[in-house]
C-alpha cells in the first residue's frame, strides 16, 4: 500500500496532540496516511501496552487512518542503532510516503529527540540502493514537515485546522488512559490534568491567530516551501 504521508510519533497520542488536525484534513481531501509509532508508551505513568494499544487503534479510526504500525522499540530507550534505524527506513520503503511528519528536533523528552533523528536519517538512507531491506526497495520521501510539542519554535508552515479542530479533540481524547478522566485511580500527570487540555486548545487558537485563521498547527521545514498555486494562499 502506497501512502500519502507517514506520519511519525515516539509515543502513542504524540501524532494525534502535534498534527492531528493536519492528519484528519488530508483524510477529508482524500488523501491516504498512516500512523507509525515508535513504542507502546508502556513506560508511561498511567495505562499500560495494551491499554494504549486499543486507544491508538480508536484514535487511528477517528482521525481515518489507513494504518497504524508500531515499531516496537522499548520505550525510553529508542537508541539511535543500526537496527532501529533500519526499522524506519523499512516502513518508510514499504509504504512510500510523499510527504513524512515527525518531532522537531529539540525536545524535552530523549525520545522525541531520537525519534527525529532516526526518522530524519531514515528518510535518506532509505533512498540508498545499495542498503538492502529484504525485497524492498529503495525509495526516498520529498519532504519531512516537523511539529511541535513542549518545545516551542519559530514556525516554517501554518496548517489551517479549523475544519478538523473537533476531530483532533476526539482523537486526542481516545488516549483516556493518559488525559484527564476524574473516575481514574492512576497517578496524575502533567497531560492527566483538565489544565493540559486547555493548554494544547490554546495553542492551536495562538497558532490559529498568527496564521490569520481559527485553528492552526505549526510545523518547521528544513526545505523551503514552494508555492505554485497563489490561490490557495491566504
Amino acid at each position: 500500500m502506497r501512502l500519502y504521508a507517514l506520519a511519525f510519533g515516539a509515543h502513542p497520542d504524540d501524532v494525534e496532540m502535534s498534527c492531528g488536525g493536519t492528519l484528519s484534513m488530508l483524510h477529508r481531501h482524500g488523501k491516504s496516511f498512516g500512523i507509525v509509532d515508535f513504542t507502546r508508551g508502556e513506560m508511561g505513568t498511567r495505562g499500560n501496552a495494551t491499554i494504549r494499544a486499543k486507544e491508538a487503534k480508536e484514535a487511528a479510526r477517528i482521525l481515518g487512518a489507513d494504518v497504524r504500525v508500531n515499531l516496537g522499540i522499548s520505550d525510553s530507550d529508542i537508541e539511535r542503532s543500526r537496527k532501529n534505524l533500519l526499522k524506519v527506513v523499512e516502513v518508510i520503503r514499504k509504504y512510500q510516503p510523499e510527504i513524512v511528519f515527525a518531532p522537531y528536533r529539540e525536545e524535552r523528552h530523549p525520545d522525541h529527540v531520537h525519534t527525529h533523528q532516526l526518522v530524519s536519517n531514515a528518510m535518506f538512507y532509505s533512498g540508498l540502493r545499495k542498503l538492502k531491506t529484504g525485497t524492498l526497495a529503495a525509495y526516498r520521501p520529498r519532504r519531512a514537515f516537523y511539529y511541535m510539542q513542549h518545545r516551542t519554535f519559530i514556525p516554517t508552515v501554518y496548517v489551517d485546522i479549523s475544519n478538523d479542530f473537533e476531530t483532533k479533540v476526539d482523537a486526542i481524547k481516545a488516549h483516556k488512559s493518559q488525559f484527564f478522566n476524574p473516575a481514574s485511580k492512576d497517578p496524575e500527570t502533567v497531560l492527566s490534568t483538565p489544565e493540559f487540555m486547555d493548554y494544547l486548545l490554546g495553542r492551536m487558537r495562538y497558532f490559529g491567530r498568527m496564521a490569520g485563521v481559527r485553528y492552526a498547527e505549526p510545523f518547521w521545514t528544513l526545505e523551503a516551501v514552494t508555492i505554485t498555486d497563489f490561490d490557495s494562499v491566504i
